[in-house]
């Protein structure tokens, strides 16, 4: 990866800095597409690391990210993720997941989220069941598989 030039990582602390003394959520979203498109995807993912906990900055720079490289399986992880969190709901993460998953099927992120997308508590089961059968070592899949098994279990009263 190329390093970002330091005028796009100014300008984006810039931004982002704006934001948290406004937060103006629309202004922040309109400026970091404009600036992230102007980037190279690889300055974009690099300068955006340090925001990584914050979606609401990470998801309209993996959009541009996305944008030039649809066929990115991390960079879509990323997008899945911040759309999760930001609470864009099921349907469009397991869409990115799926695209991710076919992008680079050993990406275990991609997976994850294919679960975690899944509505129905007795398919997400089945689908952490697959997830481990793909990446036996997983604890964290398996710890999902088990917590959503119970939940499925005293739900609906099936202990099986």
């Amino acid at each position: 990866m190329t390093a970002p030039t330091s005028g796009f990582a100014a300008d984006l602390a810039a931004l982002v800095a704006d934001y948290r003394a406004h937060h103006n959520i629309a202004h922040l979203k309109q400026h970091l597409q404009s600036l992230a498109r102007q980037a190279t995807p690889d300055a974009v993912i690099v300068a955006a690391e340090p925001y990584r906990d914050e979606p609401e900055i990470v998801a309209p720079l993996y959009e541009a990210v996305v944008e030039a490289q649809p066929d990115n399986a991390r960079a879509l992880v990323m997008l899945a993720n911040a759309y999760w969190l930001l609470g864009l709901g099921p349907d469009v993460v397991s869409e990115l997941a799926n695209r991710a998953i076919a992008a680079d099927a050993s990406n275990r992120g991609a997976w994850h989220l294919w679960a975690l997308a899944e509505s129905d508590p007795r398919q997400r089961v089945g689908r952490w069941q697959q997830v481990v059968s793909r990446f036996p070592g997983d604890d964290l899949a398996l710890a999902n598989v088990a917590d959503n098994a119970a939940g499925v279990a005293g739900n609906e009263q099936d202990y099986d």
